[in-house]
């Protein structure tokens, strides 16, 4: 069969490749797209936050109220990103490394908070620890709080933003295969230190990734904390849930100022991915670069301290 001639891949190449007007035309409706849909509302709530001035934006924010809700936001985060941390790296490593029988029905149950409704998540805490719940009167005996508390906002914080890290990390521990592993192991080293010298350092930009992912939308979860909150001022409300409020009551500015420390974790989050993203490309190359007996060994090295 004869090589393509010029004349023929300057046809195929004709036909691939659009006239000007219309790359140009497409690039602009993505442009207007973006600023009509991300960056006009972005910038309408600073100037909402800030149209009374400093004052009357830090005053929104000096609150007891607001005060009440960054803390609690802080400490659901706090909690429920570094479980969902051990549990998503622990589901990675064993989706990704070995095979076993219910391997797809463990992913199944994985993806399952991206199928549901964040509400109906957070109707299914309100039926099993509500006090006409499944457990509602054995916690009411021993008065434990779930629903209507922090242990509450924290369960399903956990349960809507669990599949984020593992979802992450899957795709690239598939990706990088069991080569390093299967050598380390082969040059001595233990399960432990095969995980720490090894397969760590293989995922630490990808893993970065998905923690940002997760804390963004632990701060920003609004459906299924709306429904174990109860909504009780001061005690039981997240930033999403005090904006909602304070807009409920035309109190604009205050409003707007607490959602621009939402839109100010949005705006970090997409520098911080930014750079993991390019962190994690430049690793990938250097990888490639590297035959994995070697990258094994040097990390096997390492644990040694040679």
């Amino acid at each position: 069969m004869s090589a393509p001639s010029t004349t023929d891949n300057r046809r195929a190449q004709a036909g691939t490749t659009e006239a000007a007007w219309i790359r140009w035309l497409l690039i602009g409706l993505s442009l207007a797209f973006l600023l009509l849909f991300l960056v006009l509302p972005l910038a309408a709530v600073f100037t909402e936050a800030l149209r009374q001035g400093w004052d009357a934006y830090l005053d929104g924010l000096r609150e007891p109220d607001a005060w009440s809700a960054i803390k609690l936001t802080l400490l659901t985060a706090i909690i429920a990103v570094p479980l969902n941390l051990v549990f998503g790296v622990a589901a990675a490593w064993c989706i990704a490394k070995f095979e076993f029988r219910g391997k797809a029905f463990l992913v199944t149950l994985i993806d399952l908070p991206f199928s549901i409704s964040p509400v109906v998540a957070g109707l299914m805490y309100v039926l099993v620890f509500g006090a006409n719940g499944w457990f509602g009167g054995w916690l009411a005996a021993h008065d434990i709080k779930i629903i209507f508390a922090v242990p509450g906002i924290v369960l399903a914080t956990v349960f809507v933003t669990f599949p984020f890290i593992a979802r992450e990390l899957i795709p690239l521990m598939q990706a990088q295969g069991n080569d390093e592993e299967q050598a380390a192991v082969v040059l001595g080293a233990n399960g432990w230190q095969t995980f720490w010298y090894v397969t760590l350092p293989n995922i630490k930009w990808g893993l970065v990734y998905g923690v940002i992912l997760c804390n963004a939308r632990a701060m920003g979860e609004f459906g299924a904390v709306s429904v174990v909150s109860g909504h009780i001022r001061g005690q039981t409300n997240t930033i999403p849930l005090h904006v909602e409020i304070l807009y409920n009551e035309y109190q604009s500015v205050a409003a707007f100022a607490a959602a621009s420390l939402l839109a100010l974790l949005a705006l970090v989050t997409l520098v911080i991915k930014t750079v993991a993203e390019w962190k994690a490309e430049q690793q990938l190359k250097a990888a490639a670069q590297l035959p994995p007996e070697r990258s094994a060994t040097i990390g096997v090295a390492a644990t040694a301290g040679i």
